[in-house]
């Protein structure tokens, strides 16, 4: 039935089906999640920002097993609530691993059914508040489904104090030192209400009140010259050599590499299937618009927002920022404001998307020379003539002019349906998700939303 629901739903036009397939599966079996993860080995992921990217890497790693391949069942259209994530699992082949991105809300919830055999805690950061409320509320929650969960072995940033506070209940855990640029949300103490005060130049941390600090990592991501590196307390090393871009996607992949470890998997082969990986669900990915080569990233909040500003091209290259404030998004921009945007003076920037004037009002107190134009795909064709007058067309090769698309969910795949790249895009599936499940991500909590991450 669920596999039914969801090719109808495909025949419409309505989308990727893995959301109404889903809950077509629930509807009959409520208990159904539990029963398609019988009989396999299950690795949840979980975080604000970059459970996408890691799982996606997560997957590749563990179909990889000493060189080898096997299938993995992920929801790779990220559809990661309950409707999805029982779509996932029924597509996929039985006994098969399964390497799943679950909201944070509901990662409690979904464990307590599925029973993992490892759980991959990433990050916490304030995000979609209208439906997450507080973000430590989150960290409590998981909390209690690292001490429920008995049998997981939990892989959990050391460098974020709610991650670390959240799994320090867990019975086996192998702490990653994969960094928090975005410290905001974190410098109070979860344990007793305190200041957190972060090491100036390290990733060290510690309550002034309580005590409660940063555990020692097993593994952690080392940058330098030599370039970036795993390297584990025990003296192993090896170097990532990733296709995707910035420092948070060299992150994820020591905390994808880990969650291997935690399957029972070995790091070189898995290292080696990630760097394989050239785009996630069509972030990173290039495309040609009228004589415009467009890079097209994704980020939704301040958190996220702090590492793609690593990623962009030099000034004087264009970019791109389109915004939307649907259920996908939270409805609530006034995020923009945490968001450091004086780091665009020197570039000119476009604003598009359903809110681009209230992007436009940011810009224009962040003093960065900027226009507004509501169509996204006349905003891009507005960067390329823009960076044309910059001279940005050289060294991309093909004579196009260079710029940069930052976009949040909706937007986001609001263009990529408007390039044609994607009938069916993952961004349907958890749009459609948050639109369409009619329940609340927060358990408990009256309004619908959907999975976030970067």
């Amino acid at each position: 039935m669920g596999r039914g629901a969801g090719a109808l739903s495909r025949a419409a036009g309505r989308g990727s089906g893995s959301v109404i397939g889903g809950h077509a599966i629930l509807a009959i079996d409520p208990a159904a999640l539990g029963v398609l993860a019988g009989g396999r080995q299950v690795v949840l992921v979980s975080g604000t920002n970059g459970k996408t990217t890691t799982t996606k890497l997560l997957a590749a790693g563990l179909a990889a097993p000493d060189g080898g391949r096997r299938p993995v069942v992920t929801n790779l259209l990220g559809a990661n609530m309950p409707a999805g994530l029982a779509a996932a699992l029924a597509a996929g082949p039985a006994g098969a691993p399964a390497v799943l991105e679950v909201d944070e809300a509901w990662l409690g919830r979904v464990a307590a059914q599925v029973r993992p055999s490892v759980l991959v805690l990433l990050n916490l950061s304030r995000d979609q508040l209208d439906r997450n409320n507080e973000v430590r509320h989150v960290a409590q929650r998981w909390r209690q489904a690292c001490l429920e969960a008995t049998g997981a072995v939990v892989v959990a940033n050391s460098d974020d104090p709610l991650v670390a506070w959240a799994a320090g209940k867990a019975a086996r855990v192998i702490w990653v030192g994969a960094g928090l640029r975005w410290r905001n949300d974190a410098t109070g103490c979860p344990d007793c209400g305190g200041t957190v005060l972060f090491s100036e130049g390290t990733d060290d941390w510690s309550c002034q009140k309580c005590g409660f600090s940063r555990p020692q990592p097993d593994i952690w991501l080392a940058t330098g010259t030599a370039g970036a590196r795993a390297e584990f307390a025990a003296g192993e090393s090896h170097p990532l050599q990733l296709r995707l871009p910035g420092r948070c996607n060299q992150a994820n992949a020591v905390m994808a590499m880990a969650g291997v470890l935690g399957a029972g998997g070995t790091p070189g082969p898995a290292l080696a299937a990630m760097a394989a990986v050239a785009e996630v669900a069509g972030r990173y990915a290039t495309f040609d618009l009228v004589g415009v080569r467009a890079r097209l990233l994704l980020a939704k909040n301040p958190a996220g927002w702090a590492e793609v500003f690593d990623m962009l091209a030099p000034a004087p290259t264009p970019v791109v920022i389109a915004i939307n404030a649907r259920t996908a998004d939270g409805h609530d921009p006034s995020w923009l404001w945490d968001v450091p945007f004086e780091a665009l003076r020197g570039r000119p920037a476009i604003a598009t998307g359903e809110r681009g004037l209230d992007l436009a009002v940011r810009l224009h107190y962040a003093q960065v020379d900027h226009e507004l134009v509501p169509d996204l795909v006349e905003a891009v064709q507005a960067a390329g003539k823009r960076g044309r007058a910059e001279g940005t067309g050289t060294g991309t090769g093909t004579g196009h002019v260079q710029v940069d698309v930052v976009a949040n969910y909706t937007s986001f795949h609001q263009l990529l349906a408007r390039l044609g790249r994607a009938p069916g895009t993952p961004g349907a599936a958890r749009a459609g998700e948050a639109a369409r499940a009619g329940e609340a991500a927060t358990p408990g909590a009256p309004t619908a939303g959907r999975g976030v991450g970067l």
